[in-house]
C-alpha cells in the first residue's frame, strides 16, 4: 500500500491542485483545512508526510511542527512558506521539518521532495523495529522463570535499572549474569548507548590494563597508534566487568579512581581523560573472602556492592526446568531445521533429577545435543547422556570446533564471531580461554 499523506492548507484551490498531483503519483491523499481536524486525522490513522501551510485558521504551521515531532516523531513534515518568507521556513526545520517549499514554485519539485521525506520515514520506522526487537531481546521480559527466587532477583534488576547506581551481580557460572546485566542496560536510561563486556579472566593483567584503559602510541612494543580503551567505548553507557574478583590488585585501584572520579588516563600518556559509564560488575567468588584474603581492595568491593543481585543456581529453581528447556528446543530445532517440538514425561523427569553444576548454560548444552541426536519430533531419554557430567564432553569438542571455525570465517574479529554465533561478547572470551583458542 502506498504512504498516506496528509495536505493541511485552507486555500481550496492549492489544496486540491496538489492532492490531484499527488494522486496521480498513486499517493494516498487526505485533507484538513485546520491543524485541529489534522490532529484528530492524525489519532485515528497514521501519515507518512504531512505538508503543512504556515498561517492556519486555528495555528501555525511552524509551531505546529514542534507538535508533530514531539507526538508522532515518526512522521516528517513540509511546511508550504509564503513568498519572501523564509525565515519562517528556517524555523520550521530547526523544530524538526525535513523541509519547506515556497507556494507558487514549481510544483514538480514536490514529488523528489515528497519522495525523500517518505524514505526517511520508512527508515525510522526499519530502526524502530530493529529496536525494538534489539530491546525484547535484552528486555527482562527475555528472561525465563516463574520460580520465587528468580523472580526476586528479576524485580530487583528491574527497581535498579532505571537509576545509575553500580550493579554487583554474583552467583555460580552459567547462572546468566551477562543476560541479567544486558537487561539492565537495556531498560536504563542509558540504552541507547553502548553496552560494552569484557571477562577479566580472560586476560592476562597487561593485557586487560589495555583493554580497559586503552593506549598511547610508543607505550609498548607494537603500539603504532594511539588506541582507545574499553572504558572510552562504554562513555555514556554501561561497563560490565564479568569475573570482576579475577582482576588483579593494582588495576582494582586504577578502577576504583574511575568510579570516583570518572577520570583516566591511557597507557603511556598523561593527559587525563574522563568518561561517563555505569558500572556493572560480576563474579562467581565470594569477594568477602577475597577481600579477607587481601586479594581484593575493600573500598572497592563496598563501593561495588552498593546493590548486589544474587542469582540463584538451577538445582533451586528446578520448576523453571521445564519453561527453559521448552525455549531451549524451539531457539535449536529452528537453527538446525528439525521438527523437535516436545519433551517426553521420561526425559523431563531425568532432566529435573540432575544436578547442573554448570546451570542453565549446562542445561542450554544438553538441549542442544539431544535435539543433534533426535530424528521425530519429540526429545526421549536415550538422547541424554549416560553420566550428566558426560553432558559437556562429547559436546563442547563440537562446540570449540564451531567456534574455531566461525573466528576463522571472521578473520578472528571477535565482535562479529560473537555475532554469528548468538552470544554475547564476554561469553565468547571465555569460551575461548575455555578451549585455548586464539
Amino acid at each position: 500500500m502506498n504512504p498516506a499523506i496528509l495536505i493541511i492548507d485552507d486555500e481550496v484551490k492549492l489544496r486540491g491542485l496538489l492532492a490531484r498531483i499527488l494522486a496521480l503519483e498513486g499517493y494516498v491523499v487526505k485533507e484538513a483545512t485546520t491543524l485541529k481536524t489534522a490532529k484528530e486525522m492524525l489519532a485515528k490513522e497514521p501519515f507518512a508526510v504531512l505538508i503543512c501551510d504556515v498561517k492556519l485558521p486555528d495555528g501555525n504551521g511552524v509551531e505546529f511542527t514542534s507538535w508533530l515531532k514531539k507526538h508522532f516523531p515518526a512522521t516528517e513534515i513540509i511546511v508550504l512558506t509564503a513568498f519572501g518568507t523564509i525565515q519562517d521556513g528556517i524555523q520550521a526545520m530547526k523544530n524538526g521539518a525535513f523541509d519547506y517549499i515556497t507556494k507558487g514554485e514549481d510544483n514538480n519539485k514536490i514529488i523528489p521532495l515528497l519522495q525523500r521525506a517518505i524514505e526517511k520515514q520508512q527508515l525510522q520506522i526499519k530502526v524502530k523495529e530493529l529496536q525494538d526487537k534489539i530491546s525484547a531481546r535484552y528486555s527482562f521480559s527475555s528472561i525465563l522463570g516463574n520460580s520465587q527466587r528468580i523472580k526476586f532477583a528479576i524485580a530487583a534488576a528491574q527497581r535498579v535499572a532505571i537509576t545509575e547506581t553500580t550493579v554487583l551481580l554474583t552467583g555460580e557460572t552459567g547462572t546468566g549474569k551477562e543476560v541479567f546485566a544486558q537487561a539492565i542496560h537495556a531498560e536504563s536510561n542509558r540504552k541507547d548507548n553502548s553496552f560494552v563486556a569484557i571477562n577479566c579472566s580472560a586476560f592476562s593483567r597487561e593485557l586487560l590494563e589495555n583493554e580497559l584503559f586503552g593506549h598511547k602510541a610508543g607505550a609498548f612494543t607494537g603500539a603504532l597508534k594511539d588506541g582507545k580503551g574499553l572504558l572510552e567505548e562504554a562513555d555514556k553507557g554501561t561497563l560490565f566487568l564479568d569475573e570482576i574478583g579475577e582482576m588483579a590488585i593494582d588495576l582494582q585501584a586504577k578502577l576504583l579512581r574511575v568510579l570516583e572520579t570518572g577520570e583516566f588516563y591511557r597507557l603511556g600518556d598523561n593527559q587525563v581523560r574522563k568518561v561517563n559509564i555505569r558500572l556493572i560488575a560480576a563474579t562467581n567468588r565470594d569477594l568477602q573472602k577475597e577481600m579477607e584474603a587481601g586479594r581484593f581492595r575493600e573500598d572497592l568491593y563496598y563501593r561495588l556492592s552498593v546493590f548486589q543481585i544474587e542469582l540463584p543456581p538451577l538445582r533451586d529453581r528446578t520448576e523453571d526446568i521445564p519453561l527453559l528447556a521448552n525455549h531451549f528446543i524451539q531457539v535449536f530445532a529452528a537453527r538446525m531445521n528439525k521438527k523437535v517440538t516436545f519433551i517426553s514425561d521420561a526425559y523431563l523427569t531425568r532432566l529435573c533429577k540432575m544436578n547442573w553444576k554448570g546451570n542453565i548454560r549446562e542445561l542450554k548444552n544438553c538441549i542442544e545435543r539431544s535435539v543433534i541426536l533426535t530424528d521425530g519430533t519429540e526429545l526421549e531419554p536415550s538422547s541424554l547422556p549416560s553420566q550428566p557430567d558426560a553432558v559437556g564432553v562429547d559436546l563442547a569438542s563440537m562446540e570449540k570446533a564451531h567456534i574455531q571455525k566461525v573466528l576463522e570465517q571472521c578473520n578472528h574479529n571477535k565482535t562479529e564471531t560473537a555475532k554469528l554465533l548468538g552470544i554475547g561478547l564476554t561469553t565468547l572470551y571465555r569460551k575461548m580461554e575455555e578451549y585455548q583458542l586464539h
